[in-house]
């Protein structure tokens, strides 16, 4: 995976039955809630760009709603070591995805821009 493109968007929200709503109303998008209802995969259909996404409810308290992107790389552990070596901080380690094989980090960039690393499974 040479050029390594955005390949999940997840929005974060306080309100994840409400964001639901919206967006369905708006784009028509359809939903697959995984891991209990917890965490709902944005259906986008077949498109030309691609890039899929997902919901989940704030995590801890103090976060902002926000959509938050991912990138995908082909050695995980590497990337993740990689942007330390270059000034990252590493905001969540390595992390391994329920019920699938791919596994996510996530890296604060030296000017303080916060984005995933991705790796593994067919997203």
């Amino acid at each position: 995976m040479p050029n390594n493109p955005f390949v999940h968007a997840e929005l974060v929200t306080p309100d994840l039955a409400k964001a639901k709503e919206f967006y369905q109303s708006l784009f028509d998008w359809q939903y697959n809630d995984v891991m209990g209802g917890e965490y709902t995969i944005i259906d986008v259909g077949e498109h030309k760009y691609g890039v899929g996404g997902g919901m989940l409810t704030t995590p801890e308290p103090g976060i902002p709603p926000h959509w938050f992107p991912y990138v995908a790389v082909s050695d995980l552990e590497a990337a993740t070591a990689k942007a330390k070596s270059l000034g990252a901080t590493v905001v969540k380690d390595i992390t391994k995805i329920e019920g699938s094989d791919s596994s996510f980090s996530i890296i604060m960039d030296p000017a303080g821009a916060v984005l995933g690393l991705y790796s593994g499974g067919d997203m």
